[in-house]
């Protein structure tokens, strides 16, 4: 008896060690997806704040625990249907990896031109007054979070294809919490830190008035920051996406030449590995902005002056047929600025500023 129950101990804790090697390899693999979503990551943490923007500030808290809750339903839904993808279809995934990789280039060559051109609209608030307008916007971000988490998680997926399918499912969850909690948490202080600031403004302490004026000003800054490097980021995953994705469909030229640059970077001594990195990253940088400045140019640039001249010349038309007509075109189109600039910033619209 005594031998049964030891040999049964003996088992027990070799299943428990197995499944904490099974727990940190699922950890680590986790780990290596978040790295790699890591330009969408950067870029949703850049975006979520302005969801909040001159919200109440009693109710900001309350609202990214909203966008946030809906992120965690929507990863749901996209790590079942990626699961069953990557087991039944698994050929589809670099094809879907790649428009996300190429939205993703499209995005950041998007910012490029807005900051070389010095072209920014004037952003609509983003949150009026009242308990559904609250809702709408929170169910804008969501939907706006469903294209964010379907490229993290399909990112995360291609790093662990050859995992078993219960540890891919494990690992997409792992990503999934961890991913959210990193960005909503974030986020949370990141809309917090005005208060915090003013709050510290407001004491006797000299020294602690100075650090709350100095946490205000220096807010601006930190968000551009943030939405520097989402930019960068951006470009370089979205093209490493698309390097990668080519060469695995057979056009091998382009990524073959990046590891020529590669190699003899990786050679020197002592720094061959950041340096290898830095060119790998460099080049997928430039091919993503290449790339992304094309799908600008072909969706935005050309279209829209085509658009623009037809819109001028029927306003031109409105207006010189009839004075008193004029007025009509012009409530209409300020009531669809106010009737759609909030969904459109809020939801499908991906950039409040665009």
């Amino acid at each position: 008896m005594a031998g049964g129950l030891a040999a049964l101990l003996d088992d027990v804790a070799v299943l428990a060690r197995m499944a904490a090697a099974s727990t940190d390899d699922i950890a680590a693999a986790a780990g290596r997806a978040s790295v790699k979503a890591a330009g969408v990551v950067v870029d949703d943490t850049a975006v979520t704040p302005q969801y909040v923007r001159d919200a109440d500030p009693s109710r900001e808290l309350p609202i990214i625990r909203k966008i946030a809750m809906g992120s965690l339903g929507n990863k749901a839904v996209i790590i079942v249907a990626a699961l069953l993808l990557s087991q039944f279809l698994p050929w589809i995934l670099t094809p879907i990896l790649m428009c996300g990789g190429l939205y993703l280039c499209y995005e950041g060559a998007e910012k490029v031109w807005e900051r070389v051109s010095g072209h920014h609209e004037e952003a609509a608030p983003v949150v009026e007054k009242g308990p559904d307008a609250e809702k709408r916007m929170v169910r804008g971000a969501v939907t706006t979070d469903f294209i964010l988490s379907a490229e993290i998680m399909v990112i995360a997926l291609n790093e662990v294809a050859d995992e078993p399918f219960w540890s891919r499912a494990a690992i997409l969850v792992v990503v999934g919490l961890l991913i959210t909690a990193l960005v909503y948490g974030v986020v949370a202080v990141i809309v917090k830190m005005d208060d915090v600031g003013l709050h510290l403004a407001g004491k006797d302490s000299p020294r602690a008035q100075r650090f709350g004026l100095g946490m205000v000003k220096a807010m601006p800054t930190v968000l551009e920051v943030i939405s520097f490097v989402g930019m960068l980021a951006m470009l370089w995953v979205g093209g490493h996406i698309l390097l990668v994705g080519l060469d695995e469909l057979g056009v091998t030229a382009p990524y073959h030449l990046v590891h020529l640059l590669e190699e003899p970077a990786a050679a020197v001594a002592g720094v061959g590995t950041v340096l290898g990195w830095l060119v790998n990253t460099g080049c997928s940088l430039i091919f993503g902005l290449t790339v992304g400045a094309v799908v600008v140019a072909i969706a935005h640039v050309i279209p829209r002056g085509h658009g623009k001249r037809g819109s001028d010349t029927a306003g031109l038309d409105g207006a010189g047929s009839d004075g008193a007509g004029s007025g009509a075109p012009t409530a209409g189109a300020t009531g669809t600025g106010t009737g759609t600039g909030t969904a459109d910033a809020a939801g499908s619209g991906r950039r409040p500023e665009h």
